[in-house]
């Protein structure tokens, strides 16, 4: 597909990227999947539209706590807006102590992203307060950890600049905790990301997703933790335990199983589920006409240039 003023297209491992004029972008999330940075060989049906839906309803919720890229949703799995500068980090924030902070905890270090970790805890324990555990944004393989110190001796932050992020990035958890929990919900952790135009600081990409975000179910947390039973959670983590199960972790070797039309039926009805449970909707399934859908496109990015 090419659109009108296209300079630039970009292939991520589940979006498709069209940047119009160096000054707009259409996103299309697409059905394909990814686990252990490794694509799926098969697509999830419905699930680019349960992300960018889900997606576009927190951009709109969190507005008034900071601007953000998004113009429109011309089609379910589409969203229209702002190309932005991105910040070469991912503000990641927990409220729990769970995956990969919950792993460096159990390993013995009681430091992550040169914030300390008090003794005693229980994985997926409230910390005393949400921290900020960043990451460099790879282009390829996996982000690394840094702290806030080291984003801003190396100059890939401001001071200044990443004192705001950091800003935004709470606000922005405390609004994703306050919808979750009306929603019977714990939002566990999630990642920001971040852009600019001229002075100004953008919110960019997708925002609360399952694929971003971990959600615990509120009913049973305590009792659960009480036991040191496992939590029932709402995430991507499902894709990634029947991986598991089946002998795949994305290392040197190993094949992906077979994803039988049963396994993937799974996946899509638990996507759904995600989005009507987060969202508080029904879930209208939409079936994208490829023809139909290019028309559209054209037609908003000729007013968007117009």
């Amino acid at each position: 597909m090419q659109l009108p003023g296209q300079t630039n297209f970009y292939k991520g491992k589940v979006r498709d990227v069209y940047t119009i004029g160096d000054k707009y972008m259409v996103m299309m999330v697409s059905d394909r999947i990814s686990a252990f940075d490794v694509v799926l060989p098969k697509p999830i049906p419905y699930k680019g539209q349960v992300l960018n839906q889900i997606a576009a309803q927190f951009l709109d919720a969190t507005k008034d706590i900071v601007p953000n890229w998004k113009i429109s949703t011309p089609l379910p799995n589409v969203t229209v807006g702002y190309k932005c500068e991105t910040y070469p980090v991912e503000m990641v924030v927990r409220g729990n102590l769970t995956g990969h902070a919950w792993r460096t905890y159990k390993s013995g270090k009681r430091e992550i992203c040169g914030i300390k970790m008090p003794d005693g805890m229980k994985e997926n324990d409230f910390f005393d307060k949400p921290i900020l555990t960043p990451t460099t944004k790879a282009h390829e393989g996996h982000d690394e950890d840094i702290s806030r110190e080291e984003i801003i001796s190396s100059g890939l932050v401001s001071k200044e600049e990443y004192e705001q992020l950091e800003k935004y990035t709470l606000a922005l958890f405390e609004r994703g905790r306050e919808i979750a929990k009306d929603r019977g919900l714990i939002l566990v952790d999630t990642k920001y990301e971040f852009g600019r135009i001229g002075d100004t600081i953008y919110l960019i990409d997708e925002i609360h997703t399952p694929d971003s975000s971990r959600y615990f179910y509120h009913e049973g947390y305590e009792e659960r933790q009480r036991k040191g039973e496992q939590q029932h959670q709402l995430s991507k983590e499902f894709v990634r335990e029947w991986l598991m199960d089946n002998g795949f972790q994305g290392k040197e070797g190993q094949q992906v199983p077979e994803m039988t039309e049963e396994v993937i039926g799974q996946i899509s009805e638990r996507y759904i589920e995600l989005y009507e449970v987060v969202t508080g909707k029904t879930f209208q399934k939409h079936d994208v006409n490829k023809a139909e859908e290019e028309k559209k496109l054209v037609e908003v990015v000729n007013k968007l240039l117009a």
